[in-house]
């Protein structure tokens, strides 16, 4: 969650931008996107050097010692990085991003999803205004200087920019809170060598949760082939995949997983549940918030999805898409609007709950506040885990009715320490045989398999839940009925003595 300060601070470059004649919201995004780039990979190479005087040995650098660009110039490497460039004056500025800093950062990852997606990208900065460079970069200096040491909150600021387009939440796309996909991330567990996809990627924010997930618990495990894995180097196949439908979103999305060490992602734009992503049986941990809504061409999509559930619901589309991308074995904790829990009046919906009960392993069911995502969206959703079997093996069901995770759930959500259910989650999770004792009256409980069958697959969090009403005794109705005349009397003699009172000042 970010700041007022820090949103102050977005609106301040965003005007200045504006002011200057960027004033599509699209470029005014890209063009802040390419210098926070910047700037971050500047405090990558810091570190580095930091580490190399520590340790006494030279380290791999991302800048070199000289850099020549299409024109046949030449530049220093130390020349392109903003510790340096940011300071000078604004035409020598202008002239060392424009024509050696941003066809730099266009040439970093070889054939990487990153050079993919910067392939086509433009400086978008005009040539006759190099004050407006200068104001731009001295703005985001000032904003990033807020996230050195949380370099992951980058995606909220993201989100803040993405949520000044006018058509922000109309496809159904908003990003997942830090604090929730973390929790996700520890229902599946993703560990080193294992494939993992977000099928509607965005910013990236799942495979980055996930890659930190592995370095805080597997790093001093990991072998050199796991490690390739990681970051996608040496011919390893890319641990990481993505898949998005936006362009801008991609070039953010390679961007931030080349800022956490995965340095050759396979992201890509693919429309996930057309007919052009035909991957089945790979990924070993899918994570996913799919678009809710948004327009789907019928005609499109791919027909194993149609088969497994009839439909052109997207929400519905993607659990079956995640159904079919993943081996046998594999982990799924996905976002999924509450109507998929218990909507009957489509087929398809009853389908898709039933084959997550009879053919394969449904294991929880996290119901989350409907303030989850504000400000952007106030729906209201839950989280389904699952594992692939084909086979079934669903026996009991965990259920948990999440009242609060840490913030408010108002439009600020701002932090609310006393009132926060994740703890308590997984403090029930690593303990789920306990689960079977606690009453239906709790926020937790399991629930038989058969007894979800009986109730026609209904994922309704009431549906079995347990109402305990008060009984609260009244007084005799003559009782309630003399205290009412007594309390009347009183009235009476109150206004009396006040009428008289006023009278006497009279």
């Amino acid at each position: 969650m970010i700041t007022g300060a820090t949103k102050n601070k977005v609106d301040a470059i965003w005007q200045k931008m504006w002011e200057g004649g960027i004033t599509n919201p699209l470029d005014v995004i890209t063009n802040i996107t390419y210098l926070m780039f910047m700037r971050q990979l500047d405090e990558k190479e810091l570190k580095t050097e930091r580490m190399e005087m520590m340790l006494g040995e030279p380290l791999p650098h991302i800048f070199p010692d000289e850099y020549e660009n299409d024109r046949k110039e030449v530049i220093t490497g130390k020349e392109m990085r903003w510790s340096s460039f940011k300071d000078k004056r604004a035409e020598d500025m202008y002239r060392i991003v424009d024509q050696f800093a941003f066809p730099f950062i266009k040439t970093l990852g070889d054939e990487s999803a990153y050079s993919r997606a910067m392939e086509n990208a433009t400086f978008g900065f005009p040539a006759g205004k190099p004050s407006l460079l200068e104001k731009a970069v001295t703005g985001v200096d000032e904003l990033l200087s807020d996230f050195d040491e949380h370099i992951g909150d980058l995606g909220d600021l993201y989100e803040y920019m993405l949520s000044k387009l006018s058509t922000a939440g109309t496809n159904g796309q908003f990003r997942t809170p830090a604090h929730i996909r973390e929790m996700m991330v520890k229902f599946v567990d993703p560990r080193p060598g294992e494939l993992i996809c977000d099928p509607a990627c965005g910013t990236a924010g799942f495979l980055i949760s996930a890659a930190e997930h592995i370095r805080s618990n597997y790093e001093n495990g990991m072998t050199a082939e796991q490690w390739d894995a990681f970051m996608g180097t040496n011919g390893a196949e890319p641990q990481f995949s993505g898949f998005e439908m936006d362009q801008t979103m991609l070039r953010i999305s390679a961007m931030n997983l080349m800022l956490h060490e995965v340095e050759a992602p396979d992201v890509r734009y693919l429309d996930s549940v057309s007919q052009k992503n035909d991957i089945s049986n790979k990924f070993d941990v899918i994570l996913a918030n799919p678009p809710f809504t948004g327009s789907v061409d019928v005609e499109d999509i791919n027909k194993s999805l149609r088969a497994m559930v009839n439909t052109k619901q997207t929400e519905l589309l993607f659990v079956a898409l995640f159904l079919r991308m993943l081996k046998i074995g594999g982990r799924c904790a996905c976002i999924v609007p509450n109507g998929v829990l218990f909507r009957s009046n489509s087929k398809a919906y009853g389908q898709l709950r039933r084959e997550l009960v009879e053919n394969q392993k449904l294991e929880a069911i996290i119901y989350m506040p409907s303030g989850v995502f504000k400000p952007y969206s106030g729906v209201s959703t839950a989280i389904l885990v699952f594992t692939k079997t084909n086979a079934g093996g669903t026996n009991n069901v965990w259920l948990y009715n999440m009242e609060s995770d840490g913030y408010t759930l108002d439009d600020k959500r701002d932090p609310d320490e006393k009132h926060n259910d994740i703890p308590d989650i997984f403090e029930r999770w690593t303990k789920l045989d306990a689960e079977g004792e606690r009453e239906r009256t709790e926020k937790s409980f399991l629930v038989p398999k058969q007894e979800i069958v009986d109730n026609d697959y209904d994922f309704s969090f009431n549906k079995y839940a347990k109402t305990e009403y008060e009984r609260i005794e009244y007084p005799p109705t003559e009782e309630i009925l003399a205290d009412l005349e007594d309390l009347n009397a009183q009235m009476v003699a109150g206004l009396a003595e006040l009428k008289k009172m006023l009278g006497g000042e009279l």
